[in-house]
């Protein structure tokens, strides 16, 4: 057909996905009478009478349009506790073998559509991270597993079952040594099944095996301790903390339950004047040092020369024999005198996966005396306890033939481990092999047997993430395709006619109802399913000695590079983790907080070894041998180092996720009985060709402008506004032409602390969900057409070589003197009587004067259809990925204009709840998306002409500030200037 300009945008062609797509597939004979060329330049006195005449006979016809059949099936007795149109929360927990929280399923007609923090977990305390508000998408994916397969062909769980039985009983009887591979199980009744069923094997081991290895740690404490385990980190009890490589704020261990200890000790609220300080030593630009009050940049060979000299000095006035080794290239006497006087009252953590390391930090720690309140060895985090020395044992007994059976599940080691080619061999060798997975990966097809397991939100499970913390999983819709749990298979391979959840059931009844002081077992378990979480005795709490043998372990100091070679450092991004997630489209366009690139990963290198190679950002660099990746000049990054991140370079994982980016796990190795994160090279060599990027933020500086507001801890305690820097002579003189705003009820708005922030990302996902915001790929991003309501500013000081960093959430400010409603020809921006600033999406004619208008550039513009389009065939191109949408906010067509709402559908929700119980609304009832996911407390709504509401009092908060105030737009959205402790201990 001819396509005809639309008022919409530039529509001079079709876009993608629609060429084959017109009007007239809606079967509409007024618009084939439009098409005829009743629109073009010059029209006819009989034109104009056709379509005259046609308008008495139009609306018939529109209206005799067949509407096309939809099916739905009724409840024949609907449950009483089933509203149709009503969300639905299940309590669960989330698990996925590498990150864990409790968190709240809401479900819309049986379908999850969104995940919340459980508000009762002392774990995670309400709060998410961006991984796990993500991972309901990966409920709908289409690379899901759909059915068992046996060599490559779809056969039925009947005839599986009895198969594999078969061949592990042939197994057994022959005495042949049968393995189950699993990632770290924290399931208490699991980890009973499975030892149940190894009993009824002669020859069984059982491997715990991590994508990204905390084996170090576990073994250090292990040698230090006697303990195998990873401390809980108490920062909310710390004055100082020291961080080495150490990303506890991004990735490393569990940010989820770390950023709000770290920020409840940073936040200066209600008049506090006292917060911790924080000193981190880091090659790459992480998150964790981007929030630190002074980052000092080291190469990862100097890591263990710091801490074995920062362990000196401490032991020299401790009267503690010190370790061999020369001193550290700066003096560290000052750091050192800090933590002293910190008086027990200190951290000290390394993310670096070596022993020695680990060893040597748990020294420091321990002659602070802080194992006793600000590390806890008792209540430890059980999330990971994979052993990479066991994982190298099985390798080379798989190829030496010793292993004749081998049941892997949840692990992709043809992706992740250091040596997958000789994995690959090893399962070659092996008699029986099983693998058991959600969706595709590399290990898919490589075994005998697959059997595809339930996703989370489709499974019965327990968790115990602390010792004495339990959790409850259970569905929250039917299973999709056919699959079943691991555990169902275990039972079933056992013999056991007992089902999973019944053996669920029976495990708590006798290992925690007896204790739970409840008078029966159901209500014990209905209460626990409810709640999602149960407390049990954690057994006695003891401080074990510090076992000063385990420094023997210390070999001396690294070895030193040479002044040619770089050090390359793989780390774990914020969004895509381990690279389980890679196919989740929502997380590949996720931009990395500190790069602020998503669909790639990149070489992070310092901008004096670009200037002196001529290196731009997006060139091409041969990295060693077989590594290519766009450059990216990174401020704060260490001279002669590179920074690559993990995740990518995916071959059989998803249309998202295949050929994108690079795999670096196999550049990792095996240093003693730990796997190092990096390595060496000589060879950089610079293409000179340029690869674009997608790039959310091209520029980092505030050019002189007060944007992101910062003081120190120094000044604020002698003038608690010395953040607030006004232009008093602006607002002295400022006029304006717009008449006072006042609001009679509710008037919303959000408070946003700078000082809470962290910048992790979790808003934005949650965001994403709760709005039906699409993705819009690669080529789009380039384009800088990215969609998110809400965005993280990242902007640097002027010194490129160490910036000081800053981030700012950013979202429509729904100002009360609002420059894109008056610039709207056709009123689709306007003013509520609740202060919010409105889109109406069916009168938007596409003209984006609003978009030009906007001082704070929120407003974003859908060029194209991305949801039922193929060209953007992402998550909403199928049945499937459609069912994440939430029905609560409509999608938004091509052509139109949007933005941040304040989550408007939960405020109407709630006011209409509060209405139907004859009550006022409660400070703190309602929560947008971005304030109920923000792990760090950093975001508040509420009422601001409730004097008593929180919001109110941050407003009135010395350190508020509106962004760009000079401009008199009136923002609901305030801000609290940044506080950075300048102060020793």
């Amino acid at each position: 057909m001819k396509k005809l300009r639309d008022n919409r945008g530039e529509f001079s062609k079709s876009a993608p996905g629609e060429e084959n797509y017109s009007e007239r597939d809606d079967n509409n004979p007024l618009l084939e009478l439009f098409e005829e060329g009743f629109l073009k330049s010059s029209s006819t006195r009989r034109d104009f009478l056709k379509v005259f005449g046609f308008s008495f006979t139009s609306a018939a016809l529109v209206t005799g349009c067949k509407i096309p059949v939809r099916e739905a099936v009724p409840y024949v007795n609907q449950p009483p506790e089933f509203t149709p149109g009503s969300a639905v929360y299940f309590a669960t927990c989330f698990y996925d073998g590498h990150e864990y929280s409790d968190i709240l399923i809401k479900t819309r007609d049986g379908r999850p559509v969104k995940i919340e923090g459980n508000s009762l977990s002392e774990f995670n305390r309400g709060a998410t991270t961006a991984r796990v508000q993500a991972s309901v998408l990966t409920l709908y994916d289409d690379a899901r597993l759909k059915n068992p397969m046996a060599d490559q062909q779809t056969t039925s769980w009947k005839t599986i079952d009895e198969r594999i039985t078969g061949d592990l009983a042939r197994i057994n009887a022959e005495g042949g040594e049968i393995v189950l591979l699993t990632s770290t199980i924290i399931s208490p009744s699991t980890i009973r099944l499975i030892r149940e069923f190894a009993a009824g094997f002669k020859n069984f081991r059982w491997v715990q095996y991590d994508a990204l290895s905390y084996s170090a740690i576990l073994e250090a404490n292990s040698l230090c301790f006697g303990k195998r385990v990873i401390p809980d980190y108490n920062f909310e009890k710390s004055d100082l903390v020291v961080s080495v490589n150490a990303d506890f704020l991004g990735a490393w261990v569990a940010p989820v339950r770390f950023i709000p200890k770290y920020v409840a000790r940073r936040k200066l609220s209600n008049g506090e004047t006292g917060m911790l300080r924080h000193i981190h030593y880091e090659s790459g630009m992480s998150l964790t040092g981007s929030n630190a009050d002074i980052r000092r940049k080291i190469r990862p060979s100097e890591e263990k020369s710091l801490l074995t000299d920062l362990y000196n000095r401490i032991a020299l006035r401790k009267g503690i024999e010190p370790l061999p080794g020369p001193a550290f290239r700066e003096d560290l006497t000052s750091l050192a005198e800090s933590l002293l006087a910190s008086g027990g009252k200190s951290i000290v953590v390394s993310g670096t996966n070596d022993t020695e390391i680990q060893i040597i930090v748990n020294g420091i720690n321990s002659m602070l005396g802080n194992y006793a309140d600000c590390i806890d060895l008792n209540r430890h985090l059980k999330v990971a306890a994979g052993s990479d020395s066991m994982v190298e044992e099985l390798v080379n007994d798989m190829n030496a033939g010793k292993v004749k059976a081998l049941l892997m599940y949840n692990v992709n080691p043809l992706y992740d481990w250091v040596s997958p080619d000789k994995f690959l061999d090893g399962i070659r060798k092996t008699g029986l092999t099983v693998n058991m997975a959600v969706s595709l990966n590399e290990t898919v097809g490589k075994a005998k047997y697959e059997c595809p397991v339930h996703h989370y939100l489709e499974s019965w499970n327990d968790a115990e993430v602390i010792p004495g913390q339990l959790s409850l999983s259970q569905p929250a819709i039917h299973p999709l395709f056919s699959t079943r749990s691991f555990q169902e298979s275990l039972l079933k391979w056992s013999g056991s006619p007992v089902a999973w959840h019944d053996y669920i059931k029976a495990f708590w009844e006798k290992e925690y109802f007896p204790e739970s002081g409840h008078s029966s077992f159901r209500d014990f378990w209905n209460s626990s399913l409810g709640n999602g979480l149960y407390t049990a005795a954690a057994g006695p709490v003891t401080l074990p000695p510090f076992n000063r043998k385990a420094l023997h372990q210390i070999k001396g100091t690294a070895e030193t590079p040479s002044p040619d070679d770089f050090e390359i450092i793989i780390y774990e991004s914020i969004a895509l983790g381990t690279g389980m997630y890679a196919n989740n489209p929502w997380l590949m366009e996720l931009p990395d907080p500190v790069t602020r690139h998503c669909w790639d990963n990149v070489a992070s290198i310092s901008p004096a070894d670009a200037g002196k190679m001529g290196i731009e950002t997006g060139h091409l660099l041969r990295v060693g041998d077989g590594l290519l990746l766009p450059a990216l000049i990174q401020p704060g990054q260490a001279d002669g180092t590179l920074s690559i991140a993990v995740g990518y370079g995916h071959t059989n994982s998803g249309p998202v996720a295949d050929e994108v980016g690079v795999n670096l796990y196999p550049h990792a190795s095996m240093s003693g009985s730990n796997r190092s994160y990096g390595f060496r090279t000589s060879r950089l060599e610079n293409t000179l060709t340029k690869k674009p990027m997608a790039l959310t933020q091209t520029h980092s500086s505030m050019e002189g402008r007060p944007i992101v507001r910062e003081t120190v801890l120094s000044k604020y305690r002698e003038d608690l506004a010395s953040g607030k820097k006004f232009n008093e002579t602006d607002e002295l003189h400022n006029k304006t032409l717009y008449p006072d705003v006042k609001y009679d009820g509710f008037h919303w708005g959000i408070a946003i602390d700078l000082n809470a922030c962290v910048g992790c990302n979790a808003c934005v996902i949650a965001c994403q969900a709760e709005n039906n915001i699409p993705v819009v790929g690669k080529d789009e991003v380039i384009l800088r057409r990215i969609m998110h309501w809400i965005r993280i500013d990242r902007y640097y000081s002027d010194s490129p070589d160490n910036p000081r960093v800053y981030f700012q959430p950013l979202m429509c400010q729904h100002c009360d003197n609002a420059p894109c409603e008056n610039v709207c020809p056709v009123s689709a921006t306007n003013h509520s009587s609740e202060g919010l600033n409105q889109m109406t999406y069916n009168r938007c004619v596409g003209t984006k004067y609003c978009i030009n208008n906007c001082p704070y550039k929120v407003r974003r513009f859908n060029w194209y259809r991305y949801t039922n389009n193929k060209a953007f065939d992402f998550n909403t191109a199928s049945d499937l990925g459609r069912m994440v949408l939430n029905p609560d906010v409509t999608v938004r067509e091509r052509g139109v204009v949007e933005k941040c709402s304040f989550c408007v559908q939960r405020i109407q929700e709630q006011k209409l709840q509060a209405k139907l119980e004859n009550r006022t609304l409660s400070d703190g009832e309602i929560k947008p998306a971005c304030m109920q996911a923000c792990p760090a407390g950093a975001i508040v709504f509420g009422n601001l002409n409730d004097s008593e509401s929180k919001v109110s009092r941050l407003f009135n908060d010395p350190r508020q500030y509106f962004l760009l105030d000079e401009l008199h737009t009136l923002p609901s959205v305030g801000f609290l200037a940044k506080v950075w402790n300048d102060e020793d201990i």
